[in-house]
């Protein structure tokens, strides 16, 4: 049996899995940081002490690490469906391995640099 070398896992099921881990994981972080934009006293010391907290530090690493593995999976599928050229296949997605890996270091600098 052959398999890809440009999906994520190479097995239909983990990439659904991660999918829909993923989407649960950037939903929750989604309600817990509109739920602090909402209902806290507000300012950007309290912003600046609420994101860079240990466990928001970690939960926002997690949510930037769900948001490329979701992400990757999605343009993965999207891309093999629809540009049936192999070259401008493949060239699509390093173009979008690339800027998914700056995103991350990006972020990464920033919760931790």
């Amino acid at each position: 049996m052959a398999k890809s070398v440009t999906n994520f896992s190479g097995n239909g099921v983990s990439d659904w899995l991660i999918q829909r881990v993923s989407a649960v994981v950037l939903a929750v972080y989604l309600v817990v940081v509109a739920g602090w934009a909402l209902f806290s006293s507000g300012g950007f010391d309290n912003w600046h002490g609420f994101m860079m907290s240990m466990p928001m530090k970690v939960f926002s690493i997690l949510a930037v690490l769900s948001l490329v593995g979701h992400s990757w999976i999605g343009i993965w599928a999207i891309s093999t469906d629809y540009i049936k050229h192999t070259v401008v296949r493949l060239a699509f997605q390093v173009a979008v391995v690339l800027a998914l890996l700056v995103y991350m270091i990006w972020a990464l600098t920033i919760f931790w640099g």
